[in-house]
């Protein structure tokens, strides 16, 4: 499909968007293209070769393995796909790979993320070239005059240029560059914005979004704190887009479900079962090993090739025991498909160059 033509279908669907996975003001679910943003996604890691290029034959791997384990969509190039390291033309590739290998059936959303406004468009019509269905704007990486009205400024000119639909991601008050509450209220209430994943752990933002979404039935809120998801599912947000999606995605799925269902009790056993996985993998909690332990988990189950990335975490041998543990004891939420083979990889491959 031409680049064009990936641009015109992206805004077909835009134009069709009525709510979001929860019931419009008639009381009737409407399906269209943001009912498909509700529920859970994953930030997903990027699989990189020896030589740090993306690897396709594992973007392939990495699509079927979220659609087993029920995730909606993949943000990609957000911090834990390393997308701010990573070269443009390897972003670009990362959002062709996926889009090909999703073939329609996951929402594929791309971070734009950058420093200027015009940085950002530049980011934007190349994710709409490039397939993408959202594109994702968090704060800027560095800002100098990062004035409350200068930062709101940025987001307004981005958003309205939009060749996408956009999704915004709020860090609160761990991002670079601050976004005031007031000013991420009157971002997230433009038209364009279909979608908020909120990182901030901050109870006001929270209501906040919630208060957004009433004025703004579109408006898909998404928590991104994989550690509590329960008490902003049991608030009002339609779902989670989580870093750990790639291994959590289907114990994250079941979260969901016992929250919509008003089983808080067990949504909680959920949750704590989900961050012992966590855990784990991340290094306990000073989350030690982080992106290396994900990597080396996602090795282990065949998904990714190569544990190759940017930040150079360490693996260290308590990480290692963790995660051959975890992998027995949770392989059936681990690996749906393949939890009859516990223990053992599914493939082996060899290093690609």
């Amino acid at each position: 499909m031409t680049g064009a033509c990936t641009k015109m279908s992206a805004m077909k669907r835009y134009g069709s968007i009525r709510a979001c996975g929860h019931h419009a003001g008639s009381g009737t679910l409407i399906r269209s293209f943001p009912e498909r943003l509700g529920g859970v996604w994953s930030a997903t890691p990027t699989p990189f070769t020896a030589r740090l290029t993306v690897d396709k034959v594992a973007v392939k791997r990495l699509v079927e393995h979220h659609l087993r384990l029920g995730v909606r969509g993949l943000f990609l190039g957000g911090t834990c796909g390393e997308g701010p390291w990573m070269p443009d033309r390897e972003r670009r590739t990362l959002v062709q790979s996926v889009v090909a290998a999703a073939r329609g059936r996951l929402t594929v959303a791309a971070q734009v993320t950058d420093n200027s406004a015009a940085r950002i468009l530049d980011n934007m019509r190349a994710a709409a070239e490039d397939g993408a269905d959202i594109a994702v704007i968090a704060p800027p990486y560095f800002l100098l005059n990062a004035t409350p009205a200068n930062v709101e400024a940025l987001y307004l000119e981005a958003i309205r240029r939009s060749p996408l639909p956009v999704g915004i991601y709020d860090r609160g008050r761990h991002a670079a560059v601050a976004i005031t509450t007031a000013s991420l209220a009157r971002i997230i209430a433009e038209p364009k914005v279909v979608l908020l994943k909120d990182s901030s752990a901050d109870p006001v933002r929270r209501q906040m979004a919630l208060a957004a979404r009433v004025a703004r039935p579109v408006l898909c809120l998404l928590n991104g704190n994989e550690f509590d998801c329960v008490s902003y599912l049991a608030a009002g947000y339609d779902g989670l887009l989580l870093g750990g999606g790639i291994f959590n995605g289907r114990l994250a799925g079941e979260i969901v479900a016992a929250v919509r269902a008003g089983r808080l009790a067990e949504a909680r056993r959920l949750q704590a079962r989900m961050n012992r996985m966590m855990s784990a993998v991340y290094g306990g909690p000073k989350i030690a090993c982080w992106m290396a332990g994900l990597k080396h988990l996602l090795v282990e189950m065949g998904i990714f090739r190569t544990t190759r990335g940017f930040l150079n975490y360490p693996l260290t041998p308590a990480c290692r025991r963790a995660i051959a543990r975890i992998r027995i004891r949770e392989a059936a939420m681990l690996q749906p498909a393949a939890s009859s083979k516990t223990g053992r990889r599914r493939t082996k491959t060899k290093n690609p160059k």
